[in-house]
């Protein structure tokens, strides 16, 4: 009889530890929530800038791969392409390479044992974007590559490169994109030289990086995209509108298609500004 107070008291206690969890596991979840609906408050209410070019026939694109084809598509069994009026609704056929217009290029694209399209983790698909801006030293270098040396200096105005960053060089060659497809053809032009890319990361750890050309640089056996396609790293190739984000403090959204085993595709990105 004289154990029984002690059981009671006992069984008070983890039931009261019981409940503690539940409040405490309760009170975790609404936070995690409240956080996330005030994260998306905060990001709904900034500037959002669009970074991808639209995509046509008429697009510029490597020789060796040529134009994409658009055209209306049809029913297999009897080839008459559907149409609103007679069939309630339409939808196209494309036909073109995975690198067209703004795109991903994934280590599998140079790298037999890479990493797919279908294998880039989510979570890299929205990174802190770093800007440099090469465009002050075009005008008396129009095909400057940016060097290590132009990393540090940026690093003295606006801090070191972020790891887990992605880096996005700035020349306004998007501005050409309709109007001098000519100068997409593989030639000279600003790009990043391969020490940079190297350096950007091994020394800095950035995640992928991006540019408004349709080549990491001008190298005749492409050396900086071999290099970082083959160490596991990706890149989105003939981005826009960076001119339009801060060379620190935004973020960029990266998203493409879930091609099994695919090599690239058009991908739409865009920044959100600071």
């Amino acid at each position: 009889m004289e154990r029984k107070p002690a059981r009671l008291v006992t069984c008070a206690l983890m039931l009261l530890f019981v409940i503690a969890f539940i409040v405490d596991e309760a009170a975790i979840a609404s936070a995690q929530a409240q956080s996330l609906a005030d994260a998306y408050r905060t990001i709904e209410s900034k500037q959002f800038v669009d970074l991808t070019h639209s995509f046509s026939p008429l697009t510029p694109v490597w020789k060796g791969f040529g134009p994409a084809a658009f055209s209306t598509a049809a029913d297999p069994a009897t080839g008459r392409p559907y149409t609103i009026d007679r069939d309630g609704f339409r939808a196209q056929f494309f036909s073109m390479v995975g690198q067209y217009g703004t795109h991903i290029d994934p280590p599998a694209h140079f790298d037999a044992t890479g990493a797919t399209v279908d294998e880039i983790p989510v979570k890299q698909m929205i990174l802190p974007i770093v800007v440099f801006d090469l465009t002050p030293m075009l005008k008396s270098d129009p095909n400057h590559l940016l060097s290590v040396d132009d990393v540090h200096a940026w690093e003295r105005i606006y801090g070191r490169v972020p790891a887990g960053s992605f880096a996005a060089l700035r020349t306004d060659m998007y501005k050409d994109w309709d109007n001098d497809p000519a100068r997409f053809e593989r030639n000279q032009f600003p790009a990043w030289s391969p020490a940079a890319i190297r350096f950007l990361y091994e020394q800095r750890g950035i995640i992928a990086n991006g540019h408004e050309s349709m080549d990491t640089d001008p190298t005749p056996t492409l050396e900086s995209e071999t290099w970082l396609l083959k160490h596991g790293h990706w890149q989105i190739e003939v981005m826009a509108n960076l001119d339009r984000v801060p060379a620190t403090g935004a973020l960029i959204v990266v998203s493409w298609p879930k091609p099994q085993h695919g090599l690239g595709f058009p991908a739409r990105a865009f920044a959100i500004l600071p």
